[in-house]
């Protein structure tokens, strides 16, 4: 794992032989193992130490020039130094990027969380088990074709040379498994699902089994719809990827460079029904991924994105804080150019909507459970999507397998046509989010 004050050191001593007065360091290393399976053997094991890091450095001008290295040695820190100090006469003269004002400002409960590794025999023989499970659920189950089981310890650090100094460390444990059927005269149907824990001990094995038993067996039986307007239901997980293939509607660098939904005059308007509110909160105590400062050193937040329909925030980096009169969120990556993302994505509502929805008595509504071709089916600058997806028609509880079928519309007008959010959540990879009802959604079917 990496040492930050050792790099520090050599990055001050380098900077002071190479006439370097301002620059700054942001780096991870990444420790990994991960096992994959096949009818009961091994299929793959891996073990990778990574480490990755980027470096920028100031001139005289101001302008900055980058670099990355994955050698964390005394010599390794100095070369890179040296290339972006090189770098930075090339450097972009327009809205050049500067610390941020928050990258020595104090984090608090900033704690390391590392948990020992388990032994690769014992990653094995849990995968082995599962699949073997899954396999026996049901006779159509025919094979996993896709699976794994992998733990891995990150330490992240961030420096510069004013004196800021940052670093925290987490474990993971993640296990992926995804079925296949195979039916006599029966398209083959699959489905997949997915849990994260801080370690092998607390990951949710027998949940994951659950989930992706049931909705195999669900998709056995399936039949074509006809296509039409429907009132249609999204899973956690498929609204989520939904909202975080349009980020660019509350990120600040894709409205500066007018590659959003949103523009400068966007804050304080209505973008969805008054059901809706959006946070980005990496801080969140079901985030098993939580960060406590981004890649310029500064610390994460809760931030409000929407609240009660309204666009009331946007994720920043210091540049666009800078250029906007903001303050920075702590979303922002380092790079050639510094970027910004989101964390980990909070979907709740503030009312409850009326009339009630359940789909215990619902009609004719379509639950949606993964929606596919995000890369492909997605224009995030118009705002329109055509995607095809997993999922059930649903009646009154009973639900069918839908053959196949893509689901299109605008993606503001779908914001403002969400007329439920139901109250109880789903912690995902992604965020926490409970099902989201949407009214008159265009699907094709037969």
């Amino acid at each position: 794992m990496l040492n930050t004050e050792t790099i520090a050191n050599y990055a001050q001593n380098s900077a002071k032989k190479l006439g370097i007065n301002k620059y700054d360091i942001y780096g991870s290393s990444i420790d990994e193992t991960s096992v994959e399976v096949n009818h009961g053997e091994p299929k793959q094991v891996q073990a990778s130490n990574r480490s990755s890091v980027i470096v920028r450095v100031w001139n005289e001008k101001g302008t900055v020039g980058v670099t990355t290295t994955t050698d964390l040695d005394e010599l390794g820190i100095k070369l890179a130094l040296e290339t972006a100090k090189e770098a930075s006469t090339f450097g972009n003269t327009e809205n050049p990027p500067e610390f941020s004002p928050e990258a020595k400002a104090t984090i608090e409960n900033a704690v390391d969380e590392i948990v020992e590794p388990a032994e690769v025999p014992i990653l094995i023989d849990t995968l082995i088990k599962a699949e073997k499970t899954l396999l026996e659920a049901h006779p159509a189950i025919q094979g996993v074709p896709y699976n794994g089981l992998s733990q891995e310890d990150i330490k992240r650090f961030y420096l510069n040379s004013e004196g800021s100094l940052r670093q925290e460390g987490r474990s993971y444990a993640v296990i992926y498994l995804y079925s296949r059927t195979e039916e006599e005269g029966k398209k083959p149907r699959g489905a997949s699902a997915m849990k994260i824990s801080r370690g092998l001990e607390t990951l949710d094995v027998d949940g994951c089994l659950k989930e992706v038993t049931e909705k195999t067996i669900s998709h056995i039986n399936y039949r074509t719809i006809p296509s039409g307007k429907y009132t249609v239901v999204f899973s956690p997980k498929a609204f989520l990827s939904l909202i975080s293939a349009f980020s660019n509607l509350f990120n600040a660098q894709n409205i500066l460079d007018n590659q959003s939904l949103s523009n400068l005059d966007s804050v304080g308007k209505e973008v969805a029904s008054p059901l809706f509110c959006l946070c980005d909160d990496a801080l969140h105590p079901d985030n098993i991924g939580g960060e406590t400062f981004d890649g310029e050193g500064t610390p994460t937040r809760r931030v409000e994105l929407i609240k009660d329909g309204v666009l009331t925030g946007l994720l920043h980096s210091a540049g666009t804080a800078k250029r906007m009169n903001a303050k920075p969120t702590g979303n922002a990556n380092i790079g050639a150019k510094v970027t910004v993302s989101s964390h980990f994505y909070h979907i709740f509502s503030n009312s409850q909507a009326e009339p009630q929805y359940n789909l215990d008595e619902a009609e004719n509504v379509i639950l949606i459970d993964k929606l596919q071709a995000l890369h492909a089916g997605v224009n995030t600058l118009q705002g329109s999507f055509s995607l095809p997806f997993d999922g059930w028609l649903v009646n009154k509880g009973k639900l069918t397998s839908i053959d196949a079928a893509t689901v299109a519309g605008d993606y503001l007008t779908l914001l403002k046509s969400i007329i439920c959010i139901e109250p109880e959540a789903e912690v995902t990879p992604g965020g926490v989010c409970p099902r989201v009802w949407v009214s008159d959604l265009s699907v094709t079917g037969e």
